[in-house]
């Protein structure tokens, strides 16, 4: 049985194995069979790493963090978690190529996921010119004509990574300003291929086999309008991946998982949770990495309390 079980491979997840590693727990760090690294593998350059001046590729960030963490002796399992039981005090995670493990501690760092639209034909054109992910889909696109949809740094980013190569970046957003940090809008408005499209939210995502555009609605008079594209990447935001402790951990009113004041702590007994699982306001990798640091410290106190025969204080209530 394992000291320390890890679920997830952002910046959270492979902080807290550097620092579990080098308090000798020997973790198991699982990371997704096609997702390692979190969102910073879809990230192009990032300026605000400590540490890194000139800046850094979100890919290489990611693997510097691992290569750490595996320098200490964590072990990394690339597979994906399909159940979890952690109740009790041994807790068991369930892989999808059935392998079961076990540990005294399981710290839940899997981040969150890509918000869809919801709309007709976003499911139907997805990999076929609806993307969310411009590094991964961006070089398809060079010398067309493509939207991005979102007014926050993500959607910013996105729009002018995607100058390098499309010959037009419309930038839908429902409102007539901007929630991007300044720095970001400023760099957008003074992109001369990235056009606004204000006041408007996508109704549609038109095409058969490829996309062909978008019908959008005004938010101001409701009236409907037809915008060629040859591509549509969405940048609306992110949602906690929770769904494998639902019924099992106590979530906040945001969806993310609930934990007791400024600790990792959740309601469940030997579970930490780190990054952006716990985290609906800041979402950064250096505050995530911060909350992956906190999860390994919690639960090397705790498993030493377990080790001393100490009794254990129960989770503060929600």
């Amino acid at each position: 049985m394992r000291q320390v079980i890890i679920i997830g491979s952002g910046p959270a997840g492979f902080t807290a194995a550097i620092y579990a590693a080098r308090a000798n727990l020997e973790p198991l760090l699982i990371a997704s069979s096609v997702e390692v690294g979190g969102e910073l593998m879809n990230t192009t350059e990032v300026e605000n790493f400590p540490g890194f001046p000139e800046g850094i590729q979100g890919p290489e960030l990611m693997a510097k963090l691992q290569e750490q963490a595996e320098k200490f002796g964590t072990e990394v399992l690339y597979d994906d978690v399909v159940s979890l039981e952690l109740d009790g005090p041994v807790k068991k995670v369930i892989l999808g190529s059935g392998a079961e493990h076990e540990a005294a501690s399981v710290i839940y760092a899997t981040g969150s996921a890509y918000r869809k639209l919801g709309v007709e034909g976003e499911d139907r054109l997805s990999g076929h010119g609806v993307s969310w992910c411009a590094t991964c889909d961006g070089f398809f696109f060079r010398e067309r004509t493509i939207a991005v949809v979102g007014g926050g740094d993500s959607a910013m980013e996105e729009a002018t990574f995607l100058t390098r190569f499309a010959s037009k970046v419309y930038v839908i957003h429902r409102k007539d300003s901007l929630r991007a940090s300044k720095i970001m809008q400023e760099r957008a408005f003074a992109n001369e291929k990235i056009e606004f499209v204000w006041n408007s939210e996508v109704e549609e995502i038109l095409g058969e086999a490829e996309t062909t555009g978008v019908r959008l609605r005004s938010t101001v008079d409701g009236s409907l309008s037809d915008l060629a594209l040859d591509g549509l990447f969405i940048a609306i935001g992110n949602d906690p991946r929770t769904h494998l402790v639902h019924g099992k951990l106590d979530l906040t009113p945001e969806g993310t998982i609930w934990v007791d004041g400024r600790s990792s702590r959740t309601s469940q007994r030997g579970v930490f949770a780190a990054g952006d699982v716990i985290d609906p306001t800041y979402r950064q990798a250096i505050t995530a990495a911060g909350t992956g640091t906190i999860a390994a410290l919690d639960a090397e106190h705790f498993l030493a309390d377990l080790a001393d025969g100490a009794p254990l204080a129960e989770p503060a209530a929600v």
